[in-house]
Formats: structure tokens, sequence, C-alpha cells
């Protein structure tokens, strides 16, 4: 297949791109810059020149090929709606681009929060989704009426020795303040997975993948945060404390949604349904420390 990759140079992506050439694909990524576009020829893939609000290249894009991925997201936090509202348009510039094709594409987005259990495949984000203004998945998935197989691999905390998803950010804060911190008794949790175990997914679902489903790039259901906090503490030797939830705005600022954040996750049905099975030996933890 000729599959069009965005975020092609980015965390994630860097690593879904070689994964489909050694599968035979034939891949071609999206590139902003010079830079990243000798990065991909590096790689062994092709360039296509544009970026996330240029919403005409993206469908140009799709056109032109037999699937698409979308790995792509500017993750601006500051400004995190209009971040949202740019990754809305470009899945639907995509779709259009897919329109009445039938072809694959699969769109990246987080993990739905279910209050009190485990979050499973067949969960679909709640009404509102806590205030959240992502809607990665719910755009995707309405293009499957539209002919476009649409499906949706859902991410956790992606790591590697380099980052570990949002404690990455943990772990800048806690440098600015001296401490390492979680609120309460910290046993909210963060799913994770190996940032190669999630390229590899992408493959599995282009391959095996069921037009409106949604799977799960999942590894570790729950990692506490407490335990992220500690490992930080350890990492950087400095103490580590407990907020109340009163002081938990003010310390963290835009980071305290975050750090309250549980969204254990699990993945036995993607397990399941894709043929997909980790491989890495590395756990989140592991990798921060």
């Amino acid at each position: 297949m000729r599959v069009f990759v965005t975020g092609a140079t980015g965390f994630v992506g860097s690593a879904v791109v070689p994964d489909l050439l050694a599968a035979g694909h034939r891949v071609v990524g999206l590139a902003r810059s010079d830079e990243a576009a000798a990065t991909l020829v590096a790689a062994g893939a092709e360039v296509h020149h544009g970026d996330l609000r240029d919403t005409d290249s993206l469908r140009r894009g799709a056109e032109q090929a037999d699937a698409v991925i979308h790995a792509a997201f500017d993750h601006d936090f500051a400004n995190l709606a209009a971040s949202c509202e740019m990754d809305r348009d470009a899945i639907e510039a995509l779709g259009h681009g897919l329109a009445g094709s039938g072809k694959p594409l699969i769109v990246t987005s987080g993990l739905p929060v279910i209050p009190g259990r485990v979050v499973t495949e067949d969960d679909a984000p709640p009404p509102g989704a806590h205030g959240m203004p992502r809607v990665s998945e719910q755009t995707a998935l309405a293009l499957v009426r539209h002919g476009v197989h649409a499906t949706v691999v859902r991410m956790p905390q992606v790591h590697d020795r380099s980052k570990q998803g949002f404690a990455t950010y943990l772990l800048a804060h806690a440098r600015e303040k001296g401490m390492s911190a979680y609120v309460g008794d910290g046993r909210n949790r963060w799913p994770a997975v190996h940032r190669l175990d999630a390229a590899r997914l992408y493959g599995h679902v282009l391959e095996r993948g069921v037009a409106g489903q949604c799977y799960h790039a999942v590894t570790e259901t729950g990692v506490s945060v407490c335990d992220i906090a500690e490992a930080i503490g350890r990492r950087l030797n400095m103490p580590v404390v407990s907020l109340s939830a009163a002081e938990s705005a003010s310390h963290f600022g835009w980071l305290d949604r975050i750090a309250r954040m549980d969204v254990p996750a699990s993945s036995t049905l993607t397990q399941e349904r894709v043929a997909w099975a980790p491989k890495e030996a590395t756990g989140f933890l592991e990798d921060l420390a």
C-alpha cells in the first residue's frame, strides 16, 4: 500500500514509518520543514510537503494514498482548544480526500475517562468528555458513513528512554518547584505503552482493523501517579509531597487536570481482534528512571 502518514517525524510516527516500510508498504510522510523532509528521505520514505493547517494539502495527500495514518497532534497545552480544533479540521480534510473510497484512515486519539473502572475498546467517550476539547475519535468515526474505513488507535502514556508521556511534564515541573508532587493518595492511574509497541499496532490495525472500531495501544493497565512522583523524586533527589485538592491547582497550574487524571485501560480486545502483542520489555517507570 501507499500509506500517507501525518506526524511521520514525531515521537510515535517516526517509529511507525520504519515499521510500515519493513512490512513492504510505500510510505509518504507529511513534512512541514526541510529538516523533516530530509529525515523522511533518510528513513526511506517519500515526502509530502505541508502541515496540519494546510487542509488542501492534507486532502490531496489522502486522495493519492491507499491508506492514511494520522499520528500528528500539536501538543500545545497552553492553547489546547486551538490545537484540538486544528486536529478536527485535519481529520475532516483527510476524510474528504478518502470519501467514498472505502480506504483505511487510522486516527490517533486519547483514552476516554470512564470513572470507577477500567476502560475497554468498546467504551465510547462520555458526553462532554469532562471538558476535554479533543474530538479526534468522534470526528474519525463520523467519517464511516461517508465511505471511509475509519478506525481509531487510542494512546495512553507513550514512553521510551527519552520521553515518558505526561511524566516528562511532571518531571520538568518538579525541577521548577523543587519537589515532586501528587494529589491525595496518588492512587489515580495512567495506562502506558512503549513507543515501539505503539508503532507496531498501526500496522496490525491497517491489516486487520474493522471500520468504526477503536483499538488500545496499552501494555500497562494503570501506573499510579504516586509511583510516578516517587520515581521522579528519586531521579532528581528531591522530596516527594502529597498535595490536598485545594493545593493542587495552584501548584500544578495547567497540569492540575493531568495530575488528577485516572484512566486505567486494557487492551485485551485489541490483542484478540488484530493479533497485536507487546514485545518491549521495559515498562513506564523503568524508562522514567
